[in-house]
């Protein structure tokens, strides 16, 4: 299962994969994130056989309101 506390080598494992309804235009540069667990498994659309990040839902939170409030560059 999970090769550290951040990352989980083996993300296939896990149920519940989605895109953002945001995600479009055929570029392929999406991000899934699995939903019902107790951390927030993040992969990349293009290697869903691959790893996935792992992070706290007040992390993934902290992240998700950077991106929208533009504090990422």
């Amino acid at each position: 299962m999970p090769s550290n506390d951040h990352t989980l080598s083996n993300a296939p494992i896990l149920t519940g994969w989605f895109k953002s309804s945001h995600s479009g235009g055929g570029q392929g540069d999406c991000l899934e994130v699995a939903s019902g667990h107790t951390t927030v498994p993040v992969r990349d659309s293009k290697n869903a056989d691959g790893p996935a990040l792992l992070f706290s839902p007040g992390g993934w939170a902290s992240f998700v309101g950077a991106v929208k409030g533009g504090r990422l560059a």
